[in-house]
């Protein structure tokens, strides 16, 4: 996907808080090109930023239309920031609610899926605390490139089932497994297994939550699907 194909979410870190774009300073995963997308935080300011999807279709899907989002990440050492890929988000503001899928705030980090604020983040807490529904077993180390890919189905019924998946091919020929602890959601219509009724629509992309200065993350080779 090309850069006009995303918008910037309301009320995102400025360039003088979060520096971002593309670049060719980083390696870029295993199959990728010359250029990655990164972001360097510059201030100790808490917050966060990201880019949707803006096409047709897909700011937001139609009513009872999940999809997927994929992406590579990597993010540096410290704590204090979590790169992250988003689906189902529910407004175009780095303060909605949605499905978040990424690299967790802790070092080294595990792989996360949260219901909640994109702004929140994804903090480094066992599952069924903070809206963590799922946490790796294996921890990441930092500088480590990760492909992953996050599956929303809406069923005919209202249920909402997630499932995470991880690369071990390179990214343009990605080989897709189960992550080991990360077992398939079911968010289901009565609200009883995540505490919330399921988001049935939204908005896809990546971003992040930031709150220490010179952290860095990097995304490459981002694939957005719409569920037909």
């Amino acid at each position: 996907m090309a850069t006009a194909d995303f918008t910037e979410l309301a009320n995102s870190h400025g360039g003088g808080v979060l520096r971002r774009g593309v670049t060719a300073g980083v390696a870029t995963p295993s199959g990728g090109g010359t250029f990655a997308f990164g972001a360097n935080s510059l201030a100790a300011t808490a917050g966060a930023w990201g880019l949707y999807v803006n096409a047709a279709n897909f700011s937001p899907t139609p009513a009872n239309k999940g999809g997927e989002i994929r992406a590579a990440m990597k993010r540096s050492a410290g704590i204090g920031f979590s790169p992250l890929i988003f689906i189902g988000l529910q407004s175009n503001d780095v303060n909605s609610l949605g499905y978040l899928l990424g690299l967790s705030d802790g070092d080294p980090s595990r792989i996360v899926l949260r219901k909640g604020a994109l702004v929140d983040g994804i903090p480094d807490v066992a599952p069924g605390t903070l809206g963590v529904l799922r946490r790796s077993t294996e921890t990441i180390a930092p500088e480590t490139w990760v492909h992953l890919r996050l599956i929303m189905v809406v069923n005919t019924n209202g249920d909402v089932v997630l499932q995470c998946r991880r690369s071990t091919g390179n990214v343009t020929t990605p080989s897709w497994v189960t992550i080991a602890g990360m077992e398939q959601v079911v968010d289901d219509v009565l609200g009883v297994n995540t505490g919330s009724v399921p988001y049935t629509s939204g908005r896809m992309g990546f971003g992040g939550r930031w709150e220490e200065t010179n952290r860095r993350a990097y995304w490459d080779h981002l694939e957005a699907i719409r569920q037909t």
